[in-house]
């Protein structure tokens, strides 16, 4: 029997082993690619931005019932699905209709936001205005009021007070008059409705 020199000995498992390693270390490649883009995806989907207020928060946690500090986030997906985000990065989806009418009925139940309050009264005076073809002034915000104007001249100024109660007054100076809503402060000026004939 011819007896065989070690260079001339088949490979040994150690080229296999070399070819596993090689293996292994592109599948390590690959999933570290993977757990990238899944993370690329997961921060698409899920805003890192907290536009949140506390009343926000406060309203979202009596619907689903939890502690309003354990509120990260919300944001909907696909125009179907919202998704509430919480601090320690679990989500709950809720579908969005359901949800938003949640939403309606849990802010009914809170008292009126000063934004609130001052886009209701915005809405007021814009019809107001142009029910009686005038024109107001830059809006004071804190204070709800404004200048109105009858064909680019000064009318007069009008408000509402903290109370609910529309006033007006003449002069910068002069002492206001409330009155029970916006058309009855705009008479205090002067300015009746015309009618058409």
């Amino acid at each position: 029997m011819p007896q065989i020199t070690p260079a001339q000995q088949p490979p040994t498992d150690c080229g296999l082993t070399h070819l596993k390693r090689i293996a292994a270390d592109e599948q390590a490649i690959a999933q570290a690619e993977l757990n990238q883009y899944v993370a690329e995806q997961a921060q698409a989907i899920a805003p890192t931005t907290d536009f949140l207020t506390s009343r926000d928060r406060h309203i979202i946690s009596e619907i689903i019932e939890v502690d309003p500090q354990s509120i990260r986030t919300l944001w909907i997906e696909a125009g179907i699905t919202v998704w509430v985000q919480f601090v320690d990065g679990g989500r709950l989806p809720f579908e969005r209709n359901w949800f938003a009418k949640r939403v309606a009925e849990v802010k009914a139940t809170l008292p009126e936001t000063p934004r609130e309050r001052n886009e209701r009264l915005s809405e007021e005076l814009e019809v107001a205005c142009q029910k009686y073809g005038l024109t107001h002034g830059e809006i004071d915000w804190l204070s709800f009021s404004t200048t109105l104007y009858v064909n680019r001249q000064r009318l007069g100024f009008l408000g509402c007070n903290l109370q609910g109660q529309w006033y007006s007054r003449q002069s910068h100076l002069g002492g206001s008059r409330t009155a029970v809503d916006i058309d009855a402060a705009i008479a205090l000026l002067g300015v009746r409705e015309t009618v058409a004939a």
